[in-house]
């Protein structure tokens, strides 16, 4: 960590070659295309209105009606004022996307282990061995953009504390403060959580070894200043904590005040998620092999082995021709493993396990027990359902665990560990105070080791049968013959694989031994493994993500055409909402068109899912007709889509002659079952006591209408002779929306389970919603000081550390 001329001219050179890396894989967008990514057509689908808005008014709008009937955008790329760390973050990653991501992977690991004394070399090695994992390659090919931003600054939080526990406090908090904001505003808080675990894990080693060596004070400065580090960059957040916070409250990921199930049963309340969904992604304990070698359970549900497929004879012995034999066998699905779906296997390298292994032997005191007891907790995690012992524990007993899904993840875990303790293991061989004996010790134990695994698993082959676990649904499709062929294929791929590992841990372990016995020197090694390395990830790498999956940059942009059914629905001008009920709750291409119920997100807004389960799937239509569904694309006898017209949708807006009153959740959801949602609206009266009249007069001239739209703000104009209480077709949410009656404040009440409710006087009123939320307000300021306190630590630290290193040159 150096900050000589030639240290800085260096480490120039090394960032420059991870932006060549970064342009040279993703090389396609030098062309001006972009990578089609699944999650993130979806999200442009649930933003769209907010995007719109923006581009038309240069205004931020908080609020969008397009997804879940309504949901604040806090999620949807909302900008905040005062927001500096994300615009270092745009700054950091200038590369187009998704380059931009992998450059991150590479200069963040890099930073980790300068910060942990690695020549710049060995550094730079690790750096290609982490970013060009399989899973951190693959999650850039689907869309998951959050999950690569927030694992891309985690190394540089790692390598704050790492200088703090070096005594190096100044620096190590500045690194701390700076990686940790730029962490929280990556906005993936499971990514986040999963790595405070590895902290915990590094922190109690830590302790350990400050009681062995008497170092206790040190030990509690540190983390006292680690404390102060992570408290600044969480304030300098301040509001997107904040505003997540509030929404996931509000939605599924928070508590739900049902205790009843659809059908009336007693439902187990709990403050999370539940088992069955946080668990259904869980790793395989035999999977798990291929972290070694991996299509050991067929790699994804979408393989392309061309015509070296069994697949691609039997077609073509069939009489199939070869076009149509290759195009199934480009596609075949050879994942038999226990989870639902999996994109790629989570591959981090023959080499890089043999690396793991040896540097286990070598390397000695807190930072191999950190690594090796992180990597070995996360792997066990990981197993989720299939361990259910720990998975219990951390479940029931440790705080907010229970928040996140898909357990399998924090594989992502061992995915840093690994190649950290590999490079560590080589600094070990690059020392000539280590006694040449022990270093091929260690070497031979590594290799046989390794060797012995890649053997194992090939004489595993026999106990597996290659059966997954939608293979029936397959055989239905495919036929009995066929699907013979496709098992065959697993066992061919789960061969070849196994075989492959092995050959790169022979390959790796001959130019260790070279090195070792004086026959090349550091720099011939570290060329020599950092081209195995490449090979191995990137040939892995291509298979699933590459040329073929970018696109036109306007097909990124615009990832949904307007087909006849929408352009047939958007000549209706009025404000209403669309159903899908092929898309159902999950999918955003109606909402990139129109004002859907339905959504992509994974926290979905609680009452809307509440009345998706309770009443949507059970086809109440006057939930339909409350939510102002006015199109419901439907199907004839021919298996053509069109969007047939809901007559007795309510409108934006209307008066109601009686309100229904109940005192619970559970009776206000299942009162919806039975009610008139035109004349009658049902309100929970223990949460609004002030709600006492519950019968009006409507008149037949009474009359709201909507006459001024904007997401973020509503205008109604009223004409009711009577004293009249409406029911807005909009979402109710507690924090933000302020009603007016005539500009005066006015209160709102949450009315049939979900929706917006209001007393009107009689008369001739101008009704307005506006959304003003205060936790926008409020986190701004936060933000603001917390900034300027970052900004102004940042110039004295450097400042202080600079003269104190002229000072101690001069007294030298």
């Amino acid at each position: 960590m150096t900050l000589s001329p030639k240290a800085i001219i260096t480490h120039i050179c090394v960032i420059a070659l991870f932006i060549l890396a970064s342009l040279v894989y993703f090389y396609p967008v030098l062309q001006g295309k972009a990578i089609f990514q699944s999650d993130i057509a979806q999200y442009k689908g649930m933003a769209q209105e907010r995007d719109a808005y923006k581009d038309l008014t240069g205004e931020e709008s908080y609020w969008t009606n397009s997804a879940f009937g309504g949901m604040p955008t806090y999620q949807l790329g909302a900008n905040y004022p005062h927001n500096y760390i994300k615009e270092l973050d745009r700054l950091i990653r200038f590369l187009p996307r998704p380059a931009d991501y992998l450059f991150l992977y590479l200069i963040g690991f890099y930073i980790l282990l300068l910060c942990l004394k690695v020549d710049f070399r060995l550094a730079a090695l690790g750096a290609v061995a982490f970013g060009f994992s399989t899973y951190l390659i693959i999650i850039l090919g689907v869309g998951h953009n959050a999950k690569a931003h927030a694992l891309g600054y985690i190394p540089m939080v790692l390598g704050g504390i790492v200088l703090v526990f070096r005594k190096k406090y100044i620096l190590g908090f500045i690194l701390t403060a700076l990686a940790m904001a730029l962490e929280i505003s990556a906005n993936h808080y499971q990514m986040t959580y999963y790595f405070m675990l590895l902290v915990l894990v590094m922190g109690l080693v830590y302790l350990i070894y400050a009681i062995k060596e008497k170092e206790l004070k040190h030990f509690f400065v540190s983390v006292g200043i680690l404390i102060l580090a992570v408290a600044l960059s969480i304030f300098t957040n301040a509001t997107s904590l904040m505003a997540t916070k509030e929404y996931a409250d509000w939605s599924t990921r928070g508590t739900s005040e049902l205790t009843i199930n659809p059908d009336g049963s007693e439902k187990a309340v709990s403050t999370g998620l539940d088992y069955e969904y946080i668990t259904q992604y869980s790793y395989g304990i035999a999977e798990s092999l291929n972290l070694f070698a991996p299509r050991l359970f067929g790699g994804s549900g979408n393989e392309n082995l061309g015509r070296d497929s069994k697949a691609y004879e039997y077609l073509t012995d069939q009489g199939l021709s070869p076009s149509k034999a290759l195009e199934f066998s480009s596609g075949l699905p050879l994942y038999w493993g226990d989870q639902p779906i999996v994109a790629a296997p989570a591959y981090v390298g023959a080499i890089v396990f043999f690396l793991f292994v040896l540097g286990a032997f070598l390397v000695d005191g807190k930072k191999k027990w950190w690594l090796l007891t992180g990597a070995i907790l996360s792997l066990l995690l990981s197993w989720g359902k299939n361990f259910p012992l720990l998975t219990n524990f951390m479940i029931d007993y440790f705080p907010l665990y229970n928040k996140f899904r898909a357990v399998s993840s924090i594989q992502v875990v061992l995915e840093l560990c690994l190649p950290v303790l590999g490079i560590l293991g080589i600094r070990e061989l690059f020392k000539s105070s280590v006694d040449k004996k022990e270093k091929l010790k260690a070497l031979k134990l590594s290799f046989f080791i390794s060797l012995g695994l890649g053997i194992l698993i090939f004489l595993l082959k026999g106990f597996f049968d290659f059966e997954g676990l939608r293979d029936e649904t397959y055989r239905g499709y495919f036929g009995d013959e066929l699907m013979t062929m496709i098992q065959r294929d697993r066992e061919a791929v789960y061969i070849n694989d196994t075989i492959r590992s092995i050959i790169y841990v022979a390959l790796a372990a001959a130019v260790l031994w070279f090195f070792i016995k004086d026959k090349i020197n550091k720099n011939i090694l570290v060329f020599a493994l950092g081209a195995l390395i490449l090979f191995d990830l990137v040939g892995v790498d291509l298979r699933y993500v590459n040329e073929g999956d970018f696109v036109r940059q306007r097909q990124v942009n615009q990832p949904f055409q307007a087909n006849q059914i929408d352009q047939m629905i958007q000549q209706d001008d009025s404000i209403y909402r669309v159903f899908d009920p092929q898309e159902g709750i999950n999918g955003a291409r109606t909402s990139y068109f129109h004002k859907s119920i339905g959504g992509y997100h994974a926290a979905k807004p609680r009452a809307l899912q509440n009345l998706f389960e309770y009443h949507l799937y059970q086809n109440n239509l006057q939930v339909l007709n409350m939510l102002n569904v006015k199109y419901i694309i439907q199907q004839d006898e021919e298996g053509n889509s069109y969007p047939a017209v809901n007559p007795d949708a309510n409108g934006n807006a209307w008066f109601v002659d009686q309100l229904i009153p109940v005192s619970s959740a559970n009776e206000e959801i299942l009162k919806l079952k039975d009610f008139n949602s035109k004349t009658q609206a049902v309100v929970n009266t223990s949460e609004y006591p002030e709600l006492t009249k519950l019968r009006y007069s409507v008149d037949s001239s009474a009359r709201i209408d909507l006459v001024d739209y904007r997401p973020n703000n509503i205008t109604y104009a009223t004409n009711n002779p009577n004293d009249g209480f409406a029911v807005f077709s909009e979402m109710h949410y507690p924090s933000g929306w302020q009603a007016f009656i005539d500009g005066a404040p006015q209160e709102h009440y949450r009315v049939d389970y979900a929706l917006r409710g209001m007393k009107v006087p009689a008369g001739q009123h101008n009704i307005e919603f506006r959304f003003e939320p205060e936790v926008v307000e409020t986190g701004s300021q936060i933000t603001l000081a917390a900034n300027a306190l970052l900004g102004l630590i940042i110039v004295g630290g450097l400042g202080f550390t600079l003269f104190r290193r002229k000072k101690e040159k001069s007294d030298a």
